[in-house]
Formats: structure tokens, C-alpha cells, sequence
């Protein structure tokens, strides 16, 4: 394609393809497409839906092959078994450095329904700007200018449009993978030295949320023994935001706690990969859920029978769904903890815990648990496919090392 026209492309903003899981097998082909890009459309359709089993893996998948798939035709006005391997480099590439067009400054529902019908969102983009929620709190908002995808990103978007070629190579439809053919895809990652920082709260401020959170279900019962218990989860057995709220795999109820032969009590949940573990219950966590029960007017335990939601809904029947609900529920008790450290002087522990997120109850848990406990144990009741990945917690070895740094001066005795 002329440069020309690869710049009037470039400034035009892709219209969404593919909608959520629920809509996936319903929403229409686009019109606007050739023929050619409707083969394209048909078999990423069909591909996606082999990951309607997980919510996050299908967002993922969806996020990556639309990229891939706008790329194609708007930009180089190919198809899929065009592509070569010097292609996807200049995809991933394109996907470092996004024109300003194709990048949003807020999250947009990719679909909505427009005069009764379920339309393209004009108001979504296929990258999206974001600040940190300290730089968000002070004012600062999002710049498209300033876009920069992490290591991790770059890193799942060579793994899926990989598994998705493979798909349409084993499918007949693509002659080749041309993503297996790269030879050095660490060149489209920054290396780093060492140890990766786990985004965690630190001793001083995991104790404030606790205590915050006890403190808002002395104050308020009725809204916050569920923040008291939910945290307790999310930390005490390292769960993620996805496995407190009920979706179409798995619904999170009491007798997801039960006791083996020996009296042992355990949990069990559906995460990541849709993949089920077990998860040793400590005596406190097991302290916890008695409270919540109690709060609620139940046993103290329950049975194998008791098949009630884990986290019922406040107003109405069945269990907690919108995992945003949660986010803004934890957040509230972030909020409040950030306020007592300030008032307790600790104003550093208080800006740094700004940016904390849900996701670093689990990552605070793994990290003080690892400390000890067997890693193969933290290892088992994360749900981490490898050692290696638990290793990442173990921050031991770079508190000696800043140590024995502390120590040195700059002059010689």
C-alpha cells in the first residue's frame, strides 16, 4: 500500500469487530468488509469462540486478534495469508507506537444499542491511555502522546496472534505461522536485571487496611462485615477479583469451603485458565468466614449441602456478579486506610499506597506467605503453574543485598 494511503488509514479510528462473550456467536459480519476480509472475520470469529469458557482469557484473545485483524485492512490493506514475518514485526511494532486515532483516553464498551439495536461504540478505540490512580486523584489525565505498552503486553500479544495462527494454520486457512518464524521476539522487549518488583503493600500498610477494615464493620455492618470478609479472602487465600464474583463457570458458594476426612477445611475455586485448585483454609481465614456466617444469620460452618451464594447480593437475590462493584468496594477501604495512615503521620506509606490496586491483596498474601511457608505450598494454593513464578515473591534476598549496601560510605577508614 502507498504511504499515503497508509496515513489516511492511520488517522482514521478502526470500528469494533467483535463483541462480548454473550453477543460473540450473534453479532453480524461487517458490511463494510470485502469478501476476502470476511473469510478473515469468519475464522477469527470462530477461533475466539473456543475461549468463551474464561472471561479473562476470551478479553484477552478478542483484544489482540482485532488488533491484528484492523491492522491488516486498514493499514496494509492485506489479508491474512499475506502476512509474512516481517509483517507481524511491523505489527508489534505498530502496537509499541499506536497512531494517535486508534488510541483512546477512556474505556469504552466496544458495542452499545443504538435505536434498539446493538451497534459499534464510535466512541471506542483499540488502545487505550491510562495514568496511575495516584497521578488520576492529583488531577492529571490521560495524554494519547504518552501511550507505552508494558513488557507483559508485548510479550501475550506475540503468544496469542502465535496460537492464533497456529489455529488458522492447522485450519488449512494460512500456509504458515509467520509469528513462529521470528527468531528474536526478546527484541521487542526491554530486558531487565534480576528480580521483578511485585506490586504489594507493604507490612505497615497490609496492617492498616485490616484494621481499617475491621473498623468500617464495627462502624457499618450491613455494608462492610462483606468488605472485612472479602479482603480477608483476597489476601488469606491470594484469590483474584475474578474468583469472588460469580460468572458462567463457576458461582463461588458456602460449600466451596469443606473439610476432608482428616478435619481439614479447604476451598475450592475456578481460576485462571478455567482451571480448579484447592486451597488450604488457615485458622483465621476459617475465623472469618464464621463471622461472615454469623453476620448473616447462618452456622457457624456450613455443610456440604449449604449451596447459598458466597457473596449474595445486598439488595435482591443470587450472588455478586459485576467484579466492578468489588473494585469500587475495596476501594472504599483503601481510601479510608490511605486517610489514617495520613493522620497517623505515615504520609510516605500513604502516597505510595495510591496506585494499590485489588490485585495487590493477592500479591501482599503470596509475598508475606512465601516468607513461611513451603513455597510449593504457596505454590499449590496460587494456582502458579511453575516454582518459577512463586520465586518472584521471595523479596529476602533483596533485603540483604540493599543491606550490605546501606552500609557503604563514601570515604575509606
Amino acid at each position: 500500500m502507498p504511504k499515503s494511503t497508509k496515513t489516511a488509514s492511520a488517522r482514521r479510528a478502526p470500528t469494533a469487530c467483535f463483541d462480548t462473550i454473550k453477543h460473540i456467536d450473534t453479532i453480524a459480519t461487517p458490511t463494510y468488509l470485502t469478501v476476502a476480509q470476511r473469510n478473515d472475520f469468519d475464522m477469527a470469529r470462530s477461533f475466539l469462540e473456543a475461549y468463551t469458557g474464561s472471561l479473562g482469557t476470551f478479553n484477552s484473545y478478542r483484544r489482540d486478534v482485532e488488533r491484528l485483524l484492523q491492522w491488516t485492512w486498514q493499514i496494509e490493506n492485506k489479508i491474512l495469508e499475506d502476512l509474512k514475518r516481517e509483517d507481524i514485526e511491523a505489527f508489534v511494532s505498530f502496537c509499541q507506537k499506536p497512531p494517535a486515532a486508534w488510541i483512546g483516553i477512556k474505556k469504552a464498551p466496544r458495542f452499545k444499542i443504538i435505536d434498539g439495536t446493538r451497534m459499534p461504540n464510535p466512541e471506542w478505540r483499540p488502545f487505550v491511555a491510562t495514568v496511575s490512580k495516584s497521578a488520576f486523584k492529583k488531577g492529571q489525565l490521560p495524554e494519547k502522546a504518552s501511550y507505552t505498552p508494558s513488557n507483559g503486553s508485548i510479550k501475550e500479544l506475540l503468544a496469542i496472534i502465535g496460537s492464533f495462527f497456529q489455529y488458522l494454520q492447522l485450519e488449512e486457512y494460512t500456509a504458515s505461522n509467520p509469528v513462529a518464524l521470528i527468531r528474536q521476539k526478546n527484541k521487542f522487549v526491554q530486558k531487565r536485571q534480576g528480580h521483578t518488583t511485585v506490586r504489594r503493600l507493604s507490612t505497615q500498610q497490609w496492617q492498616m487496611v485490616i484494621d481499617t477494615a475491621e473498623q468500617l464493620a464495627e462502624e457499618d455492618p450491613v455494608n462492610h462485615e462483606r468488605t472485612l470478609f472479602m479482603i480477608s479472602a483476597l489476601y488469606g487465600m491470594y484469590l483474584r477479583i475474578s474468583e469472588l464474583g460469580a460468572n458462567d463457570r463457576w458461582t463461588p458458594t458456602m460449600n466451596d469451603f469443606h473439610k476432608d476426612h482428616e478435619g481439614l477445611w479447604w476451598f475450592t475455586t475456578v481460576g485462571k485458565g478455567n482451571k480448579e485448585r484447592q486451597i488450604a483454609v488457615s485458622d483465621a481465614m476459617l475465623a472469618a468466614l464464621k463471622r461472615w456466617r454469623k453476620f448473616q444469620g447462618l452456622s457457624a460452618l456450613p455443610t456440604p449441602a449449604d449451596n447459598a451464594p458466597l457473596f449474595p447480593l445486598q439488595r435482591g437475590k443470587g450472588p455478586l456478579v459485576d467484579t466492578t462493584h468489588i473494585r469500587k468496594i475495596i476501594q472504599t477501604c483503601f481510601n479510608r486506610a490511605i486517610d489514617n495512615l495520613c493522620e497517623q503521620g505515615l504520609n510516605e506509606d500513604a502516597d505510595s499506597m495510591m496506585d494499590a490496586t485489588v490485585h495487590w491483596l493477592r500479591h501482599t498474601g503470596i509475598s508475606d506467605d512465601v516468607q513461611r511457608r513451603p513455597r510449593e505450598h504457596v505454590r499449590d494454593d496460587a494456582g502458579h503453574s511453575s516454582s518459577a513464578i512463586t520465586d518472584r515473591y521471595v523479596d529476602i534476598e533483596l533485603k540483604e543485598r540493599h543491606k550490605s549496601a546501606k552500609r557503604k560510605d563514601f570515604r575509606r577508614d
